[in-house]
């Protein structure tokens, strides 16, 4: 064989690899999600939300509920591709929890299952600002940013945030466009 056809073997088998790749990868982000499977990680989705708001002197958001929110934006108000992000995100999650500390994340205590957190959140994070904004422009949301993000909105719509963990106020009598926080005041739900 001469140099020629031994070159133009490699670049046909590696276009030949990353296009293989790039079309499985399609094919996994536009599969159809099984709702059973993303109802059958609901007491992950609930730990994982506890761990993001545990419960401290006002109630977690395992006791407001926001893991049957967060599914339930999941399975109505989301594409396949970020389904699909998401449950890979939390078999990535489980993986990587087994492989860190031989149990699964249901599992390991508060520091252990903080530490899996915040591996997630630096993975998904770049250093440079704008590689962020492309990255979500493009790609969507990481797993833990859609985690985080659907945690704070589902708390702070539940009734138990907020009443018990957000200033409520039921019964606005006036518009004030701006009110100053006193000191440990909680953020106002209503006004």
């Amino acid at each position: 064989m001469n140099r020629r056809t031994t070159l133009k073997s490699i670049l046909a088998l590696s276009a030949a690899g990353i296009s293989s790749f790039s079309a499985y990868k399609w094919i996994s982000l536009n599969k159809e999600v099984n709702v059973n499977e993303l109802l059958s990680y609901q007491s992950l989705i609930a730990e994982l939300a506890e761990t993001i708001i545990p419960a401290t002197d006002t109630p977690g958001a395992k006791e407001a509920g926001v893991s049957g929110y967060i599914i339930n934006v999941l399975t109505n108000c989301t594409g396949k591709r970020e389904q699909n992000k998401f449950v890979s995100g939390l078999h990535d999650l489980e993986a990587y929890t087994i492989d860190s500390f031989d149990k699964s994340f249901m599992k390991c205590n508060a520091v252990e299952r903080n530490i899996v957190l915040k591996h997630f959140e630096e993975k998904g994070i770049y250093s440079l600002q704008i590689l962020n904004k492309i990255n979500n422009k493009f790609l969507g949301q990481t797993f833990f940013s859609k985690l985080k993000s659907l945690t704070v909105e589902g708390y702070c719509l539940s009734e138990l945030g907020a009443t018990k963990g957000l200033a409520y106020d039921y019964v606005p009598q006036t518009f004030e466009a701006c009110i100053q926080l006193k000191n440990n005041q909680k953020s106002w739900a209503t006004k």
